[in-house]
Order: C-alpha cells, then sequence, then structure tokens
C-alpha cells in the first residue's frame, strides 16, 4: 500500500521510530532506551552500538504493527553535535561524545585565538562554545590521536544510522551543520575549520540536502526488522530543526520555542546572518537558514529544584505557586546552572539566586526559576529578531514545560505575545516524516508536505496584561546580572582549580 513514512527521532536517551500517515497523524510509536556514561565529570559518552540495537528494535515493533508492505520511506531526525569515530566495516572506534560533553574547553580556547573567534562563527553560524564537535574532535587529535588518525569516518548520528542502514557514507548537511566543520553558507565542508579539528577530507561523509535519498535499506537489515529491502533512507535534520518544521516552522513570520530538558528557540531567515546572539543553522528544508537560540537548564532545572526542595512533584509545587504574587517576594534566578550559551557563550558561568531571605519558601523558588527562564528567553528572542527582521506574527510552543501552565503564563507574558500551544507530542519525528514524505513524491516540497502534515495549535495562552509592565522592569534588573555575577564566577572557579 505505501501508505506509511516513519520518522526517526534519536534522542540523548532513546531512539523513538513513528509510522505516521499521509495526513500527519500517528499510528504507532515505538520507543527503545539507551545509557548515558558520564566517566569523568564533564565528559559525556554513549556507545554507539547502543544507538544501533535500539534502531533495530524500534523499526521491527514498527514493521510489526503497521506492516512492512505499507512502510514508504524512513527518515533520521536526531541529538545534534554528537559524533563518533567508524572503522571501514562501520565499527566504532570510540564511544560516541555526546553534545552535553564539557571536555573541550581549553580547545575553544585554542581554536579561538589562532583561527579567530569571530571567523569561526561566520564561518560556522556557531560562536565558539564546547557544544559543536569541532572542540571534541580537536581534543581528540591532542589527547587520542591514533584514534583518530585510524579512523575511516567521523559521523554525526544521522552518518553513522544511514551508513548502517544503507551501505552509503552519507550525511544531511542538516545533520552535519551542528558539528561545527561545514561552511554554513554553501553547505560544504570548510577546509579550514576541517583541518582545525585534525581531520582529514576524505574522513567526512558525503554531504546531501535534507530530503534527499540517501540509498535503499540493505537486504541483512531488512531481514533483522521486518521491514521490506530497498525502502527509501531519506536524509533527515537535526532535531531542533527537524522540531520546528514538525511544528510548521518553515518560512518567515513563525517561531517555535522548545521547553525541554534545555530551552531552544528559532525561527526561519530566507539570508544568511551571524551573531553571538544566535545559532546560524541549515533549513531542514533545504532552503534558508534556521535561527535558534538555546538556554541548556531548562525543565531539568524545574527538576533540580523539585529534588533540592525535597517538595513530592513539579505539579505540587506549581500549586502552591500559583497563589505567589509575581515577582516571587524580591527572588531573581538566574538559570545558568549549565553555563550558559547565547548571548554569552560561557561554559564557566554558573547559576544565581539573588534575593533570598527567611520568609522565602519552595514555593516562591519554583515561581522565581519559571521566572528566570522566561527572562532569558525573552532577552535571547528580542535579540535574535531584530536581526531576523522583527518579531514573528506567531510563536508555536511544544515540550513537557508547555504541561506547565503556570510557566506558559508567565512565558506569553514576559514575551508579551500570545503563545500557541503545539498539540504534536514528537514533533522531531513528524519532521523527519514529512521530509520522507516529500522525498518520494506524496507532496512537491517539504514546505507543502509540513503545511499538509502538521496538526494545527488548539490551546493559546495570551499574557496576563496587568504583569506586562512589573515583568518589563524585573526583567531589566535581570538583563545586568551576568555582568554583575561573572567575575565572581570566575574568581571561585579558579580558586577551585588552585
Amino acid at each position: 500500500m505505501d501508505d506509511v513514512v516513519i520518522g526517526i527521532d534519536a534522542s540523548t536517551t532513546a531512539v523513538k521510530a513513528i509510522a505516521f500517515a499521509r495526513d500527519g497523524k500517528e499510528l504507532f510509536h515505538a520507543r527503545e532506551a539507551y545509557p548515558l556514561s558520564n566517566p569523568k565529570p564533564g565528559h559525556f559518552e554513549q556507545d554507539a552500538e547502543h544507538w544501533w540495537t535500539a534502531l533495530l528494535g524500534a523499526l521491527k515493533q514498527v514493521a510489526e504493527a503497521v506492516g512492512a508492505s505499507r512502510v514508504a520511506a524512513i527518515s533520521i531526525a536526531h541529538q545534534r553535535e554528537t559524533f563518533t569515530l567508524i572503522d571501514h566495516a562501520g565499527k566504532p572506534l570510540i564511544p560516541a561524545i555526546l553534545w552535553l560533553d564539557e571536555r573541550a574547553r581549553p580547545q575553544v580556547v585554542r581554536l579561538s585565538a589562532e583561527l579567530g573567534r569571530e571567523a569561526i562563527r561566520d564561518w560556522s553560524g556557531k560562536p565558539p562554545d564546547p557544544t559543536p564537535a569541532l572542540y571534541a574532535i580537536a581534543w581528540l587529535a591532542e589527547h587520542q590521536p591514533q584514534a583518530l588518525d585510524d579512523a575511516a569516518a567521523l559521523v554525526d548520528v544521522h552518518g553513522f544510522f544511514v551508513h548502517r542502514l544503507t551501505g552509503h557514507l552519507v550525511t544531511s548537511t542538516a545533520s552535519a551543520d551542528p558539528l561545527g566543520l561545514l561552511d554554513v553558507k554553501n553547505g560544504t565542508w570548510h577546509p579550514e575549520l576541517v583541518a582545525a579539528a585534525g581531520l582529514r577530507p576524505d574522513q567526512l561523509p558525503e554531504l546531501v540536502t535534507p530530503g534527499t535519498i540517501c540509498g535503499g535499506l540493505i537486504e541483512s537489515v531488512a531481514r533483522l526488522t521486518g521491514l521490506k529491502a530497498g525502502t527509501p533512507v531519506v536524509a533527515g535534520a537535526g532535531d531542533g530543526q527537524a522540531m520546528g518544521l514538525g511544528m510548521g516552522v518553515y518560512d518567515e513570520g513563525k517561531s517555535y520555542l522548545s521547553l525541554g530538558s534545555g530551552v531552544v528557540s528559532g525561527c526561519y531567515s530566507h539570508e544568511i546572518t551571524t551573531s553571538d546572539a544566535f545559532r546560524t543553522l541549515v533549513s531542514p528544508t533545504g532552503s534558508g537558514f534556521m535561527l535558534e537560540t538555546v538556554l541548556r537548564s531548562g525543565m531539568q532545572l524545574v527538576d533540580w529544584i523539585v529534588r533540592t526542595t525535597g517538595s513530592p512533584s513539579a505539579a505540587a509545587l506549581e500549586k502552591a505557586a500559583v497563589d505567589v504574587a509575581a515577582g516571587s517576594e524580591g527572588l531573581l534566578v538566574m538559570p545558568y546552572w549549565a553555563g550558559v550559551m547565547s548571548p554569552y557563550w560561557d561554559g564557566a558561568a554558573r547559576g544565581a539566586i539573588v534575593g533570598l531571605s527567611l520568609d522565602h519558601e519552595p514555593k516562591h523558588l519554583f515561581r522565581a526559576v519559571l521566572e528566570g527562564i522566561a527572562f532569558e528567553q525573552a532577552i535571547a528572542s528580542e535579540a535574535m529578531e531584530t536581526q531576523a527582521g522583527g518579531k514573528p506574527a506567531a510563536m508555536i510552543a511544544a515540550g513537557g514545560g508547555t504541561n506547565c501552565a503556570l510557566l506558559v503564563r508567565i512565558m506569553a507574558t514576559v514575551l508579551e505575545r500570545p503563545l500557541s500551544v503545539s498539540p504534536v507530542n514528537e514533533a522531531a519525528a513528524l519532521g523527519a516524516a514529512m521530509l520522507a514524505a516529500s522525498a518520494i513524491g506524496w507532496f512537491a516540497s517539504p514546505e507543502i508536505a509540513a503545511e499538509a502534515m502538521a496538526t494545527p495549535p488548539t490551546r493559546h495562552v495570551d499574557p496576563v496584561d496587568g504583569l506586562i509592565s512589573g515583568y518589563r522592569a524585573r526583567k531589566a534588573i535581570y538583563r545586568d546580572l551576568y555582568q554583575a555575577t561573572r567575575d565572581t564566577h570566575a574568581r571561585l572557579e579558579a580558586l577551585g582549580k588552585a
């Protein structure tokens, strides 16, 4: 029948393989988890074979549930910046180094000095920061040079899967881009960045635009999964860009806001523009660019507050915090528990709680955390949208944080705009499915696929007008917190190393 496409989302914790119909309806959802290793402080790794086992298991579940004959194509979204080295047979040579990893801070400093911080940003679209793989690869060149020299290829998650599924060493420009090795303007490997990382050009996969058929499913994988041999495997995108596409953000006028473990926002730009205020990424449609801000401590900070205060749940704290007045009785929280990316790009930055008194309770701290996240997002959005041509008419929110009604209301008020909440739980997988649907001819383009398959939001949250002016004033104070605490944090970190 060929009436189903599979969107894969290989996240930091699990592979999800989801069957979608032509109208974007989710038909079946399979999830296979894998572990995360933290062998040393700041080191975060995974075994790429765990990804593969999880993918095979998830695809097998989908094939059994919907029938292999119905599956017309497969496409991949995945955790970005994460990579591994493989030999000629596709076997991993090292544990995959994840986007969470912070071991390469010294390499960020060194390469910024050698190449020029602004040159790196303008070539790659990414201000120097430990997150892009460029710096972790340079770390390998210094600490494990033999492994890097012996590798047949360096692959992102997408490239690893495509190689195993089809036998072809191919990845998408929208998947490889977050590695920090790409000339973002031209969609090609940047020779100076590749050389700075310590790689040879022959160690890099072929690049294709999102929505390109990379190859057909090989016979051995078909036997393991129950899918048809030759099923097209379509180039996808990193999970952030794919999520935006799945939420219907594929042109100017809309932006997305993901309230997950981290908080990610993005908007489309026809023209390339680079800045410290955001990251510039290849669009998942293959046309134009996505501008993106990232706050690493989002809902994981909410979880931290729940654990640290000994509260029974986030829901219980939210219920109590609803009655706390805006401003949290004088508390301000700067949510840099995991450093800061845009706009300061300071991995050594740390969070701050300002204004504590004996009168404050966990409910005040909970609300102050939500407000701090919202202040941070508002400042980031203002900077990004100023350079992108103005405030988009619509912002669509998704992620686990949308289940916290108080957060969404605070966010809408601080951002001073209505928020629409996406009903799609798995937007990254849906974005991948849209690319698959376009590639096999169901739709004339990824944009038309997105228009047809995206589910319009039905929940809308308006700003609380009476709170806007007060939040505006607090945001102005919040804006000064980073500079006020930066030197103190740096001195404390230096003291800790002494």
